[in-house]
């Protein structure tokens, strides 16, 4: 049954509200809008055109990390399921952590992603498993332990690894214990090491003082 057009606003507004007032034109096919309808709304001004096939609500309020959100609904697949979780670097700026300042977004897609690589962003691929993942709106992002495991795996300086982990620890986001003993890499194992190794020196050295 067709909805009338108050109806397919509720369910547009519903659909974008989770998405910080971003949608993509299925999901307002899903709402009730035809084509037609959707280059009305846009030339209107209702609705502003981001990309091809990507709309914002025009009076949603703006957001907090709206970047995020472009990003993950540029990386859904044929069923409109966004695949990418922002990961590493961005993930650090994300759950501030660290005075990290990325030139490009970080994200992790599942090792069948094909879509190309577009300018300012850089693409890491793995298999993430739910513990691994958090959402927001309009976006998932990696737990701040899978963060500091990727990052402890990358070419991030040491300096900047050991800052968002002394950040992540005095804040209760990560234990101790868990950083001696979660399964990584040998590399990144020999890296949270020596994050460990100068956190306790921190401690010594301020009940010294």
């Amino acid at each position: 049954m067709r909805r009338d057009p108050q109806g397919n606003a509720r369910m547009l507004y519903y659909i974008a509200a989770a998405q910080g007032g971003y949608f993509t034109a299925a999901q307002a096919r899903q709402a009730g809008y035809a084509y037609s309808q959707q280059h009305f709304h846009v030339s209107r001004g209702n609705w502003l055109k981001i990309d091809r096939g990507l709309f914002r609500l025009r009076d949603f309020p703006p957001g907090e990390r709206e970047d995020l959100i472009r990003w993950s609904l540029w990386s859904r697949n044929q069923k409109g399921v966004p695949q990418a979780v922002v990961s590493h670097d961005t993930a650090l700026t994300v759950h501030e952590l660290g005075d990290v300042m990325p030139a490009r977004v970080h994200l992790t897609v599942p090792p069948g992603f094909r879509k190309k690589v577009p300018p300012g962003c850089v693409l890491h691929k793995a298999t993430l498993v739910p513990e691994d993942v958090e959402s927001r709106t309009g976006y998932r992002v990696t737990t701040p332990l899978r963060t500091l495991l990727d990052v402890a795996d990358s070419p991030l300086s040491q300096e900047h690894l050991n800052k968002a982990a002394r950040d992540a620890l005095e804040r209760g986001l990560v234990r101790h214990r868990l950083l001696e003993t979660v399964p990584c890499t040998p590399d990144a194992r020999r890296r949270l090491d020596q994050v460990l190794t100068a956190t306790r020196q921190g401690r010594r050295m301020e009940f010294a003082a």
